[in-house]
Protein backbone atom coordinates (compact mmCIF):
# COMPACT_ATOMS: atom_id res chain seq x y z
CA UNK A 1 0.00 0.00 0.00
CA UNK A 2 1.23 3.33 -0.96
CA UNK A 3 2.60 5.27 2.09
CA UNK A 4 0.45 8.15 3.31
CA UNK A 5 1.18 12.01 4.25
CA UNK A 6 0.47 12.74 7.84
CA UNK A 7 -1.21 15.87 8.52
CA UNK A 8 -1.86 17.45 11.81
CA UNK A 9 -5.10 19.95 11.29
CA UNK A 10 -5.60 22.73 14.52
CA UNK A 11 -6.46 26.02 13.16
CA UNK A 12 -9.55 27.09 11.28
CA UNK A 13 -7.56 27.98 8.11
CA UNK A 14 -5.98 23.90 7.91
CA UNK A 15 -9.64 23.02 9.11
CA UNK A 16 -11.44 24.64 6.05
CA UNK A 17 -8.39 23.42 3.49
CA UNK A 18 -9.03 20.06 4.86
CA UNK A 19 -13.13 20.22 4.27
CA UNK A 20 -12.60 21.43 0.95
CA UNK A 21 -10.85 18.32 0.27
CA UNK A 22 -13.07 15.85 1.98
CA UNK A 23 -15.89 17.51 0.03
CA UNK A 24 -14.03 16.13 -3.14
CA UNK A 25 -13.69 12.88 -2.28
CA UNK A 26 -16.07 9.63 -3.04
CA UNK A 27 -15.38 7.88 -0.01
CA UNK A 28 -13.38 9.11 3.52
CA UNK A 29 -12.59 7.07 6.41
CA UNK A 30 -13.43 8.12 9.43
CA UNK A 31 -12.76 7.48 13.42
CA UNK A 32 -12.01 9.59 16.64
CA UNK A 33 -10.98 9.36 19.97
CA UNK A 34 -12.60 10.64 22.95
CA UNK A 35 -11.48 10.52 26.82
CA UNK A 36 -14.31 8.51 28.61
CA UNK A 37 -11.09 6.89 31.10
CA UNK A 38 -9.80 10.65 32.29
CA UNK A 39 -13.03 12.85 32.37
CA UNK A 40 -16.41 12.79 34.05
CA UNK A 41 -18.11 14.62 30.87
CA UNK A 42 -16.63 13.02 28.15
CA UNK A 43 -16.05 14.97 25.32
CA UNK A 44 -14.49 14.04 21.04
CA UNK A 45 -11.08 14.97 21.25
CA UNK A 46 -9.34 13.68 17.87
CA UNK A 47 -11.25 13.77 14.77
CA UNK A 48 -8.94 11.01 12.29
CA UNK A 49 -9.72 11.52 8.71
CA UNK A 50 -8.14 9.30 5.45
CA UNK A 51 -8.69 9.91 1.98
CA UNK A 52 -6.39 7.84 -0.78
CA UNK A 53 -3.50 10.24 -0.41
CA UNK A 54 -3.45 11.42 2.94
CA UNK A 55 -4.54 10.73 7.05
CA UNK A 56 -5.47 13.61 8.66
CA UNK A 57 -5.05 14.31 12.78
CA UNK A 58 -8.35 16.86 13.84
CA UNK A 59 -7.93 18.60 16.80
CA UNK A 60 -11.56 19.75 17.91
CA UNK A 61 -9.96 21.12 21.73
CA UNK A 62 -8.07 24.13 19.78
CA UNK A 63 -10.80 24.94 17.54
CA UNK A 64 -14.43 24.97 16.25
CA UNK A 65 -15.18 21.92 14.04
CA UNK A 66 -18.72 22.13 13.36
CA UNK A 67 -18.21 23.21 9.55
CA UNK A 68 -17.36 19.43 9.55
CA UNK A 69 -21.33 19.00 9.51
CA UNK A 70 -21.44 19.30 5.82
CA UNK A 71 -19.26 16.51 5.37
CA UNK A 72 -20.70 14.28 7.40
CA UNK A 73 -24.34 14.86 6.02
CA UNK A 74 -23.64 15.13 2.69
CA UNK A 75 -25.32 11.99 1.11
CA UNK A 76 -23.20 11.58 -2.23
CA UNK A 77 -19.74 11.12 0.23
CA UNK A 78 -19.43 7.85 1.92
CA UNK A 79 -18.05 8.20 5.31
CA UNK A 80 -16.61 4.80 6.38
CA UNK A 81 -15.99 3.96 9.85
CA UNK A 82 -15.19 0.75 11.91
CA UNK A 83 -17.56 0.32 15.09
CA UNK A 84 -19.79 3.48 14.06
CA UNK A 85 -21.93 3.90 16.57
CA UNK A 86 -19.65 4.63 19.41
CA UNK A 87 -18.16 7.65 16.90
CA UNK A 88 -21.78 8.52 15.64
CA UNK A 89 -23.23 9.12 19.33
CA UNK A 90 -20.05 11.04 20.32
CA UNK A 91 -20.40 13.50 17.59
CA UNK A 92 -24.03 14.20 17.42
CA UNK A 93 -23.75 14.85 21.71
CA UNK A 94 -21.15 17.26 21.34
CA UNK A 95 -22.15 18.74 17.58
CA UNK A 96 -25.07 17.74 16.40
CA UNK A 97 -23.92 16.42 13.65
CA UNK A 98 -26.24 14.77 11.42
CA UNK A 99 -25.46 11.52 8.92
CA UNK A 100 -25.89 9.96 5.61
CA UNK A 101 -24.26 7.20 3.43
CA UNK A 102 -22.33 5.32 6.09
CA UNK A 103 -19.98 2.16 5.53
CA UNK A 104 -18.88 0.20 9.08
CA UNK A 105 -16.50 -1.78 8.16
CA UNK A 106 -16.85 -3.94 11.32
CA UNK A 107 -20.96 -4.24 11.16
CA UNK A 108 -19.46 -5.81 7.18
CA UNK A 109 -17.42 -8.03 8.92
CA UNK A 110 -20.03 -9.31 10.67
CA UNK A 111 -22.24 -9.90 8.44
CA UNK A 112 -19.86 -11.73 6.22
CA UNK A 113 -19.68 -14.13 9.25
CA UNK A 114 -15.61 -13.27 9.86
CA UNK A 115 -14.41 -15.00 12.91
CA UNK A 116 -12.62 -11.57 14.17
CA UNK A 117 -14.17 -8.17 13.61
CA UNK A 118 -12.35 -6.15 15.59
CA UNK A 119 -10.25 -3.48 13.44
CA UNK A 120 -7.27 -5.12 15.50
CA UNK A 121 -7.16 -8.85 14.44
CA UNK A 122 -8.07 -7.45 10.61
CA UNK A 123 -5.59 -4.96 10.31
CA UNK A 124 -2.83 -7.54 11.77
CA UNK A 125 -4.99 -10.39 9.13
CA UNK A 126 -5.27 -8.54 6.09
CA UNK A 127 -2.43 -5.80 6.27
CA UNK A 128 0.25 -7.46 8.79
CA UNK A 129 0.24 -4.60 11.03
CA UNK A 130 -0.17 -4.99 14.52
CA UNK A 131 -1.94 -2.43 16.60
CA UNK A 132 -0.40 -1.16 19.98
CA UNK A 133 -2.70 -1.83 22.53
CA UNK A 134 -1.40 0.49 25.12
CA UNK A 135 -2.78 3.34 23.52
CA UNK A 136 -6.37 2.05 23.93
CA UNK A 137 -6.37 3.68 27.06
CA UNK A 138 -4.76 7.24 26.46
CA UNK A 139 -5.55 10.38 27.40
CA UNK A 140 -6.70 11.94 24.38
CA UNK A 141 -7.50 15.25 25.73
CA UNK A 142 -4.21 15.92 26.62
CA UNK A 143 -1.75 18.06 24.33
CA UNK A 144 0.71 17.78 22.83
CA UNK A 145 0.17 14.17 21.58
CA UNK A 146 2.77 11.62 21.65
CA UNK A 147 4.18 11.24 18.54
CA UNK A 148 3.61 7.68 19.36
CA UNK A 149 -0.04 8.67 20.01
CA UNK A 150 -0.21 10.38 17.12
CA UNK A 151 1.10 7.48 14.52
CA UNK A 152 -1.54 4.25 16.44
CA UNK A 153 -4.31 7.01 16.06
CA UNK A 154 -4.60 7.45 12.27
CA UNK A 155 -3.94 3.60 11.79
CA UNK A 156 -7.44 3.73 12.75
CA UNK A 157 -8.65 5.16 9.53
CA UNK A 158 -5.60 4.91 7.07
CA UNK A 159 -6.78 1.22 6.01
CA UNK A 160 -10.37 1.51 6.50
CA UNK A 161 -10.79 2.33 2.28
CA UNK A 162 -8.91 -0.72 1.26
CA UNK A 163 -10.51 -2.85 3.82
CA UNK A 164 -13.81 -1.32 2.54
CA UNK A 165 -12.76 -2.49 -1.13
CA UNK A 166 -11.95 -5.74 -0.07
CA UNK A 167 -15.65 -6.67 2.10
CA UNK A 168 -17.47 -4.51 -1.20
CA UNK A 169 -16.08 -7.42 -3.40
CA UNK A 170 -17.12 -9.93 -0.73
CA UNK A 171 -20.15 -8.64 0.03
CA UNK A 172 -21.07 -8.25 -3.46
CA UNK A 173 -20.02 -12.76 -3.77
CA UNK A 174 -22.43 -13.26 -0.96
CA UNK A 175 -25.09 -10.80 -2.36
CA UNK A 176 -25.08 -9.22 0.96
CA UNK A 177 -24.69 -5.72 0.07
CA UNK A 178 -28.15 -4.69 0.36
CA UNK A 179 -28.02 -6.66 3.59
CA UNK A 180 -25.63 -4.33 4.92
CA UNK A 181 -26.49 -1.18 3.95
CA UNK A 182 -29.69 -1.54 5.18
CA UNK A 183 -28.06 -2.27 8.45
CA UNK A 184 -25.98 1.57 8.16
CA UNK A 185 -29.01 2.97 7.60
CA UNK A 186 -30.16 1.77 11.21
CA UNK A 187 -27.24 2.43 12.43
CA UNK A 188 -27.48 6.42 11.91
CA UNK A 189 -30.80 6.33 13.83
CA UNK A 190 -28.99 6.10 16.98
CA UNK A 191 -29.10 8.78 19.15
CA UNK A 192 -26.99 10.19 22.61
CA UNK A 193 -28.68 10.34 25.91
CA UNK A 194 -28.14 12.27 28.38
CA UNK A 195 -25.43 11.57 30.68
CA UNK A 196 -27.54 10.84 34.17
CA UNK A 197 -26.90 9.33 37.63
CA UNK A 198 -29.36 7.20 39.02
CA UNK A 199 -28.52 6.61 43.34
CA UNK A 200 -30.06 3.41 43.48
CA UNK A 201 -27.57 2.01 41.28
CA UNK A 202 -24.99 1.38 44.11
CA UNK A 203 -26.48 -1.98 44.06
CA UNK A 204 -24.76 -2.72 41.20
CA UNK A 205 -21.66 -2.55 43.06
CA UNK A 206 -19.63 -5.76 43.52
CA UNK A 207 -20.38 -6.67 46.97
CA UNK A 208 -23.26 -5.00 47.82
CA UNK A 209 -25.57 -7.52 48.67
CA UNK A 210 -23.10 -8.90 50.95
CA UNK A 211 -23.39 -5.74 53.59
CA UNK A 212 -26.07 -6.01 55.55
CA UNK A 213 -28.84 -3.40 55.53
CA UNK A 214 -27.31 -0.86 57.51
CA UNK A 215 -24.38 -0.44 55.42
CA UNK A 216 -26.11 -0.64 52.53
CA UNK A 217 -27.80 2.60 53.78
CA UNK A 218 -23.88 4.35 54.23
CA UNK A 219 -22.47 2.79 50.70
CA UNK A 220 -25.77 4.74 48.84
CA UNK A 221 -24.54 7.83 50.73
CA UNK A 222 -20.85 7.33 49.78
CA UNK A 223 -22.10 6.49 46.09
CA UNK A 224 -24.06 9.64 45.98
CA UNK A 225 -20.92 11.90 47.28
CA UNK A 226 -18.31 9.95 44.88
CA UNK A 227 -20.58 11.03 41.64
CA UNK A 228 -20.83 14.85 43.26
CA UNK A 229 -16.87 15.12 43.88
CA UNK A 230 -16.70 13.43 40.45
CA UNK A 231 -18.76 16.27 38.68
CA UNK A 232 -16.59 19.01 40.98
CA UNK A 233 -13.71 17.78 39.51
CA UNK A 234 -14.65 16.18 36.22
CA UNK A 235 -13.41 12.84 36.60
CA UNK A 236 -14.81 9.22 36.02
CA UNK A 237 -15.71 8.01 39.45
CA UNK A 238 -13.84 4.90 39.16
CA UNK A 239 -10.51 7.29 39.22
CA UNK A 240 -12.09 9.38 42.11
CA UNK A 241 -13.18 6.15 44.58
CA UNK A 242 -13.10 2.77 43.00
CA UNK A 243 -16.13 0.90 44.19
CA UNK A 244 -13.83 -1.71 46.31
CA UNK A 245 -13.06 1.32 48.18
CA UNK A 246 -16.74 2.29 48.83
CA UNK A 247 -17.34 -0.99 50.26
CA UNK A 248 -14.81 -1.26 52.74
CA UNK A 249 -15.91 2.65 53.97
CA UNK A 250 -19.35 0.89 54.18
CA UNK A 251 -18.18 -2.08 56.45
CA UNK A 252 -16.07 0.00 58.37
CA UNK A 253 -17.54 3.23 59.01
CA UNK A 254 -14.24 5.52 60.24
CA UNK A 255 -15.39 8.19 62.20
CA UNK A 256 -12.48 10.49 62.93
CA UNK A 257 -10.53 12.31 60.03
CA UNK A 258 -7.21 10.80 61.59
CA UNK A 259 -8.98 6.87 60.81
CA UNK A 260 -9.49 8.11 57.44
CA UNK A 261 -5.87 9.55 56.75
CA UNK A 262 -5.00 5.72 57.65
CA UNK A 263 -8.13 3.86 55.39
CA UNK A 264 -6.81 1.89 52.90
CA UNK A 265 -5.46 3.22 49.31
CA UNK A 266 -7.39 6.60 49.22
CA UNK A 267 -5.61 9.19 47.08
CA UNK A 268 -3.60 11.80 48.95
CA UNK A 269 -5.34 14.47 47.39
CA UNK A 270 -8.73 12.66 48.50
CA UNK A 271 -8.11 12.73 52.19
CA UNK A 272 -7.08 16.57 51.37
CA UNK A 273 -10.15 17.86 49.74
CA UNK A 274 -12.55 15.16 51.03
CA UNK A 275 -12.13 13.61 54.65
CA UNK A 276 -15.41 16.13 55.53
CA UNK A 277 -17.60 14.74 53.19
CA UNK A 278 -16.69 11.32 53.47
CA UNK A 279 -17.41 11.65 57.11
CA UNK A 280 -20.64 12.87 56.90
CA UNK A 281 -21.61 10.59 54.05
CA UNK A 282 -20.83 8.31 56.53
CA UNK A 283 -22.65 9.91 59.23
CA UNK A 284 -25.61 10.38 57.02
CA UNK A 285 -26.08 7.22 55.85
CA UNK A 286 -26.36 5.63 59.52
CA UNK A 287 -28.87 7.46 60.05
CA UNK A 288 -30.78 7.48 56.80
CA UNK A 289 -33.88 4.89 56.39
CA UNK A 290 -32.69 1.11 55.19
CA UNK A 291 -32.59 0.73 51.34
CA UNK A 292 -34.55 -1.52 49.52
CA UNK A 293 -33.46 -3.58 46.61
CA UNK A 294 -36.07 -3.00 43.69
CA UNK A 295 -37.54 -5.11 42.09
CA UNK A 296 -38.92 -5.43 38.37
CA UNK A 297 -42.04 -7.36 37.55
CA UNK A 298 -40.86 -8.05 33.91
CA UNK A 299 -42.08 -11.71 33.74
CA UNK A 300 -43.81 -12.56 30.88
CA UNK A 301 -47.00 -14.18 30.12
CA UNK A 302 -46.64 -17.54 28.75
CA UNK A 303 -47.57 -17.13 25.38
CA UNK A 304 -45.24 -14.75 24.90
CA UNK A 305 -42.55 -16.50 26.47
CA UNK A 306 -43.52 -19.85 24.32
CA UNK A 307 -43.22 -16.88 20.91
CA UNK A 308 -39.60 -15.72 22.00
CA UNK A 309 -38.03 -19.11 22.37
CA UNK A 310 -39.65 -20.55 19.30
CA UNK A 311 -38.10 -17.40 17.67
CA UNK A 312 -35.06 -17.21 19.06
CA UNK A 313 -34.31 -21.32 18.24
CA UNK A 314 -35.50 -20.58 14.30
CA UNK A 315 -32.78 -17.63 14.84
CA UNK A 316 -30.06 -19.21 16.17
CA UNK A 317 -30.35 -22.23 14.04
CA UNK A 318 -30.11 -20.13 10.60
CA UNK A 319 -27.08 -17.85 12.21
CA UNK A 320 -25.69 -21.29 12.59
CA UNK A 321 -26.51 -22.05 9.08
CA UNK A 322 -25.29 -19.08 7.52
CA UNK A 323 -21.67 -18.81 9.96
CA UNK A 324 -22.56 -15.49 11.75
CA UNK A 325 -23.87 -14.76 15.15
CA UNK A 326 -27.01 -14.64 15.76
CA UNK A 327 -27.90 -11.28 16.39
CA UNK A 328 -26.90 -10.78 12.45
CA UNK A 329 -30.23 -11.91 11.84
CA UNK A 330 -32.32 -10.07 14.79
CA UNK A 331 -31.15 -9.34 18.15
CA UNK A 332 -32.74 -10.54 21.10
CA UNK A 333 -34.56 -7.32 21.80
CA UNK A 334 -35.91 -7.39 18.29
CA UNK A 335 -37.98 -10.59 18.72
CA UNK A 336 -38.57 -10.09 22.22
CA UNK A 337 -40.81 -6.83 20.65
CA UNK A 338 -42.21 -9.46 17.65
CA UNK A 339 -43.15 -11.76 20.56
CA UNK A 340 -45.26 -9.46 22.63
CA UNK A 341 -46.47 -7.32 19.52
CA UNK A 342 -47.38 -11.25 17.83
CA UNK A 343 -48.21 -9.92 14.37
CA UNK A 344 -49.91 -12.21 12.26
CA UNK A 345 -49.38 -10.47 8.62
CA UNK A 346 -46.26 -9.11 6.58
CA UNK A 347 -47.88 -5.80 6.37
CA UNK A 348 -48.37 -5.53 10.00
CA UNK A 349 -44.95 -7.12 11.05
CA UNK A 350 -43.11 -3.87 8.67
CA UNK A 351 -45.96 -1.62 10.27
CA UNK A 352 -43.92 -2.41 13.45
CA UNK A 353 -40.72 -1.22 12.62
CA UNK A 354 -39.15 -3.74 14.39
CA UNK A 355 -37.29 -4.94 10.75
CA UNK A 356 -35.41 -3.46 8.72
CA UNK A 357 -36.97 -3.20 5.08
CA UNK A 358 -34.41 -5.85 4.14
CA UNK A 359 -35.25 -8.25 7.19
CA UNK A 360 -38.83 -7.87 6.30
CA UNK A 361 -38.13 -9.15 3.12
CA UNK A 362 -36.37 -11.83 3.58
CA UNK A 363 -37.14 -13.18 6.84
CA UNK A 364 -40.74 -12.24 7.55
CA UNK A 365 -42.92 -15.11 6.09
CA UNK A 366 -40.13 -17.62 8.00
CA UNK A 367 -41.14 -15.35 11.46
CA UNK A 368 -44.68 -15.53 10.73
CA UNK A 369 -44.28 -19.31 9.95
CA UNK A 370 -42.88 -19.74 13.52
CA UNK A 371 -45.50 -17.34 15.37
CA UNK A 372 -48.40 -19.47 13.61
CA UNK A 373 -46.82 -23.03 14.41
CA UNK A 374 -46.04 -21.62 17.98
CA UNK A 375 -50.03 -20.76 18.16
CA UNK A 376 -50.79 -24.06 16.68
CA UNK A 377 -48.89 -25.99 19.19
Amino acid sequence: MQKKQLVWVDTPIQLNQLLETLLTEPVVAVDTESDSLYSYFEKVCLIQFSTPKTDYLVDPLNMDVSNLATLFANPQIQKVFHAVEYDLLCLKRDYGFIFHNLFDTMIAARILGWSSYGLGPILEKYFKVKLDKRFQRYNWGKRPLDQNAMDYAHLDTHYLLALREIQLNELQKQNRLREAQDVFKRAILAEPTPKSFNPDDFWRIKGVRDLSPQQQAVLRELFILRDKISRKVNRPPFKVMQNIFLVKLAEEQPQRPEDLRNFGNLGKSQIQHNIPEILKAIQVGQKAPLPNYPHHNHRLDEDTSMRYESLRQWRNDLAMQRGVEPDVIINNHGLMNIAQQNPQTIKILAETGILSEWQVKNYGEMVLDVLVADFKE
